[in-house]
């Protein structure tokens, strides 16, 4: 069953046509994985998907109803693009206490919820008095997704969640991720450069490429290295096409 379907769906910036998805389906409860080169339009697809921007032609449909024309999705989607999602004037306390409130959660609630991130958080987000803006890019992602997470939604976004991080925070991160899509029935939707965590992680990868869909893959043992075989036929694409240009 769908949770998140896309139809139809273009988005064009100065006259350049940067999206152009004619359909897609999201399962629920599924882990999906979005690949591709800078500018290939995964963030602008996700800013669709949270009614941040508006499409030129086509839909999205979260629980069958359109993004643009209802907030009731708001309820249960979590999401963490980049830190203007942060409010950078707070400390992260005082921001885990805000996003509690927004969802009627109580102290004792919030304080059980945040001790499942303290390994995550290794001693440096709570308690500090320090406010957001004044934490490492890393740190602050941090912040972001555990705030994404706080709702306990029913789908979640992440774009570049693993950007930032040190390695051995990339990986609390993938086993915290994999804990909640084993133990629960969220939806997560998460965008990576990061093709090896990508592989691991997520159950289906669309690969975009000019925005549009390129590859759909149901990930097995083969995929980390189909990824890798696709990207460098793309480079070696690219160096033939400007060969040729050249002669």
């Amino acid at each position: 069953m769908s949770i998140l379907s896309i139809k139809n769906l273009e988005k064009s910036y100065n006259g350049t046509k940067v999206l152009n998805i004619g359909e897609l389906e999201i399962e629920a409860g599924k882990s999906f994985g979005l690949v591709g080169n800078n500018g290939a339009g995964k963030t602008t697809l996700f800013r669709l998907l949270l009614d941040l921007i508006r499409a030129d032609k086509g839909e999205v449909l979260s629980k069958g109803v359109n993004v643009a024309k209802s907030e009731d999705w708001k309820l249960y989607t979590g999401s963490f693009i980049d830190e203007g999602f942060l409010i950078d004037y707070l400390t992260p306390d005082e921001y885990f206490q805000f996003i509690a409130g927004l969802h009627n959660m109580s102290a004792g609630d919030l304080e059980a919820a945040l001790a499942g991130y303290e390994e995550l958080f290794a001693g440096e987000i709570r308690g500090k008095k320090k406010y957001i803006r004044d934490l490492s890019k890393g740190n602050q992602k941090k912040v972001g997704i555990v705030g994404a997470l706080l709702s306990n939604p029913d789908i979640l976004i992440l774009d570049e969640p693993f950007a930032n991080l040190d390695p051995s925070t990339q990986f609390r991160l993938i086993d915290e991720l994999q804990k909640i899509n084993k133990e629960t029935d969220i939806t997560m939707l998460i965008s990576s450069h990061d093709l090896g965590h990508v592989a691991k992680f997520c159950e289906r990868i669309v690969v975009l490429d000019k925005g549009e869909i390129v590859k759909d893959i149901h990930t097995n043992s083969e995929t980390l290295q189909e990824l890798e075989t696709f990207f460098i036929q793309k480079i070696k694409g690219g160096e033939v096409a400007e060969e040729a240009t050249e002669q």
